[in-house]
């Protein structure tokens, strides 16, 4: 990402301008701190000031993060800037771990690209101003101080789950960079903070508007039976990750421009990984303005984006289950599809212990790829091409342990997709944008879209004719989608609800 001239980024600091928080980050010369653009410190003088891309360019120049600010806390932005790609899917895949452990390089992650090691490098440079290893680095650390801060986890757990080999190259680690040992850090956060029942709960910042209700209503319209369960305005799911089972609950903090996630789980190896799919379920790393203030271009979609800002792109959280869902969802209401998921789930599902830990109606977890490649009969009433289509999604995911992975271009991941048998344009564009996160993927021929494209001009859509329409909304024409879909849910104009 190209900064701002830095008399821009210097005023940004002075005003203390949210906008611009998790996008850059000021290096203080006089202090050897990084903080965030809204650090309530007292502003540093301009010659002092040096301003970057990322917090690991910052900590990749020398600076320490912020005690005050806590740049762990920062909207994280770089997953949707668009200015590349392949940063784009990169960034995704250092969040999965593919940087994490021995065998796990920076010419693997390339070569998973599909780009050279030197491109990688060197297109990391250019928008983030830090090496891939730099990157990785840097999100062990401050996810290890965001598990300090907000967690009551001892140490030992704190340095696991970030992804340490090792207390004691953890406490080495923290001593150099903070020039204390980790556990002061601890003692200057509120000793007043209440502690959860069960598991752990952090809370993950996004950047505002948030339309929480909106994100709430499309999950719960989906809500896998045993699987996933909405009450009292929290999204709960159970969790399966590399064999063992726990949840999540996912509550909303408005007055904090924040998700809070209660994980529940066995090994805190896998924290990572459970938060980066929290992440993309919920859409946080969205600049949501910037989105809407694309989108508000088209005179005819702009009163729908007011209606709804910040209305986000939901997720999947695993892109098997995800696939599924889509296939499932062929030809069939929402509804349908729901109550044949919540069946395959009964059928073919890991039951869930019964524990206190756990929330009532959660009752399994979804089945695994090589669970539904396996069985001699899935036992759901569908037409035999769609049951022949979900065996061959499931033998195709439990082959290719990468095929959700958001790798090469948008074309070249709904051509993948393609090749499976039963999965045609629209499934594929679908699971793109849910599973991989292609946020300018658009299945065109969604009647839900062309109903909501159709209320939203006035005149009748066609696959062909919303595309050519869709042409002005890149690189965000999901987004777009879910406007239409909503747009299709709403029985009221926005003129008419203004006068309602």
């Amino acid at each position: 990402m190209e900064l701002p001239d830095k008399a821009t980024c210097h005023r940004a600091l002075q005003t203390r301008d949210p906008r611009f928080d998790g996008l850059m980050f000021v290096g203080i010369k006089s202090t050897g701190i990084y903080c965030r653009t809204i650090c309530p410190a007292r502003t540093a003088k301009y010659e002092n000031c040096t301003f970057f891309p990322s917090a690991a360019a910052a900590h990749e120049a020398g600076y320490r993060p912020c005690l005050r600010c806590r740049p762990e806390t920062a909207p994280e932005s770089a997953s949707w800037r668009g200015t590349s790609n392949t940063v784009s899917r990169a960034l995704a895949l250092i969040a999965d771990g593919a940087l994490d452990g021995k065998n796990k390089t920076v010419e693997a992650l390339a070569e998973r690209l599909g780009v050279g090691e030197r491109q990688l490098r060197r297109l990391f440079l250019q928008h983030l101003g830090a090496s891939p290893i730099a990157v990785a680095q840097t999100r062990r650390i401050l996810f290890a101080k965001h598990l300090i801060h907000e967690t009551q986890m001892p140490m030992a757990e704190v340095a696991l789950a970030a992804g340490f080999s090792s207390l004691r190259r953890f406490n080495e680690l923290f001593q150099k960079l903070f020039h204390r040992p980790p556990s002061t850090l601890r003692r200057k956060s509120s000793a007043s903070r209440p502690v959860a029942e069960a598991g752990i709960t952090l809370r993950l910042c996004y950047r505002p508007p948030y339309d929480w209700q909106s994100m709430l209503s499309f999950l719960q319209a989906r809500a896998i039976p045993g699987v996933e369960v909405i009450e009292k305005e929290t999204y709960r799911r159970t969790v399966e990750v590399d064999g063992s089972v726990g949840s999540i609950a996912v509550a909303h903090l408005p007055q904090k421009n924040s998700l809070s996630v209660t994980i529940i789980f066995p090994s805190v190896k896998s924290l990572p990984a459970i938060v980066a799919r929290v992440r993309r379920l919920f859409d946080i790393g969205a600049d949501i303005e910037t989105i809407d203030a694309h989108l508000s271009h088209d005179p005819q979609l702009a009163p729908w984006v007011a209606l709804r800002p910040g209305l986000r792109a939901p997720g999947g959280w695993d892109g098997f289950e995800l696939a599924v869902r889509a296939i499932l969802g062929q030809q069939i209401s929402v509804v349908a599809a729901r109550k044949l998921a919540g069946q395959l789930v009964a059928l073919h599902g890991k039951p869930l212990l019964k524990s206190p830990s756990i929330p009532a109606g959660l009752t399994h977890t979804f089945p695994t790829a090589k669970r539904i490649a396996t069985a001699k009969s899935l036992g759901l009433g569908m037409p035999a091409a769609r049951l022949a289509s979900l065996k061959a999604l499931a033998q195709a995911a439990a082959d290719d342990p990468n095929l959700f992975r958001p790798l090469g271009t948008t074309e070249e991941a709904i051509a993948r997709l393609r090749t499976i048998p039963g999965i045609g344009d629209w499934t594929a564009q679908y699971i793109a944008l849910r599973a991989l996160r292609e946020m300018d993927a658009f299945p065109a021929s969604d009647i839900g879209l062309l109903r909501g494209a159709a209320k939203v001009d006035g005149t009748p859509a066609t696959p062909t004719s919303l595309l050519t329409r869709a042409e002005s909304w890149r690189p965000w024409r999901a987004y777009a989608a879910q406007h239409l879909w909503a747009a299709n849910a709403n029985e009221v104009f926005p003129s008419e609800r203004a006068h309602a």
